[in-house]
């Protein structure tokens, strides 16, 4: 039985772009996709980069109707905008918790000409889910729903010094279960789930996955040919019963420095991943 348990949510507001366009010292104005996408996002905080390109990759259209994607954890949004300046027919809601990231996904969202096709909201996923169901954001109505959580475990390793760089890194171990509940919550029945993480946290991966999701495919990222994979791309289906599937490795860089022609075509030109 698939599990949808509910979760609560609090503090949950649309965010509102800030006023203007200008950068503020303590910004970049970063390009994605090949320059068809322009970030704002906190110079020392945590920045978004291959991994949020690779997970948007990781979306593709189903069928001729408007494709509806949910990011959960969004923080400025480049996932979730990636997605909609990559596939036309999509209806787009990112999520955030922290209010300072959830009023520059805003931001992004009005400078990159998405806000007929994106919303940004602040909302904590760990408290009750009827505020969020008042604002429009129901259970089991999204067609793909992705997630990359911060990649650290709190206990191990040295915080970041700057406070949003640090939640946006670590969480509690149990957390990573929380972040599939959530997954499973809002995909609808055949709809799909997509987590980008470590490889060594695969095993946690997997154990909140397997009872919510089948059909799941994983798909290693190695840096180079030969080299250990250091994410794992983890997709699964609501309500299928379908075997587990592990994926050809994808490699990011060739013997040198360059991307490989896939990688560059998905962060530069953003073409898709077969999953």
């Amino acid at each position: 039985m698939i599990e949808t348990e509910d979760l609560p949510v609090r503090k949950v507001t649309f965010a509102q772009p800030d006023r203007g366009d200008e950068l503020s010292p303590d910004l970049t104005d970063d390009a994605f996709l090949g320059g068809a996408l322009r970030i704002l996002q906190p110079k020392a905080g945590y920045r978004a980069g291959v991994d949020a390109l690779l997970l948007a990759a990781a979306v593709s259209q189903r069928g001729e109707r408007s494709l509806r994607v949910l990011d959960i954890g969004a923080g400025v949004g480049t996932v979730g905008l990636s997605v909609a300046r990559r596939i036309g027919a999509t209806e787009v809601t990112l999520v955030e918790a922290e209010s300072r990231l959830s009023v520059l996904a805003a931001r992004n969202i009005a400078r990159n000409g998405l806000s007929d096709r994106v919303r940004a909201m602040t909302a904590d996923i760990t408290g009750t889910a009827a505020e969020l169901q008042a604002l429009g954001l129901a259970s089991d109505c999204f067609d793909h729903v992705v997630a990359n959580p911060p990649f650290h475990f709190e206990g191990r390793g040295t915080p970041a010094p700057v406070p949003i760089k640090a939640a946006a890194h670590a969480m509690p171990e149990e957390a990573l279960d929380l972040w599939v509940r959530v997954m499973a919550r809002y995909v609808a029945p055949g709809g799909l789930a997509t987590m980008i993480h470590k490889a060594d946290a695969l095993g946690l991966i997997m154990a909140a996955f397997q009872g919510r999701f089948g059909a799941i495919s994983i798909l290693p990222i190695h840096p180079r040919r030969g080299e250990a994979a250091i994410r794992v791309l983890v997709t699964g289906t609501k309500g299928s019963r379908a075997p587990l599937s592990l994926r050809e490795g994808f490699v990011l860089h060739d013997a040198g420095h360059d991307f490989t022609p896939k990688a560059a075509g998905i962060l530069r030109h953003g073409d898709g991943l077969d999953l």
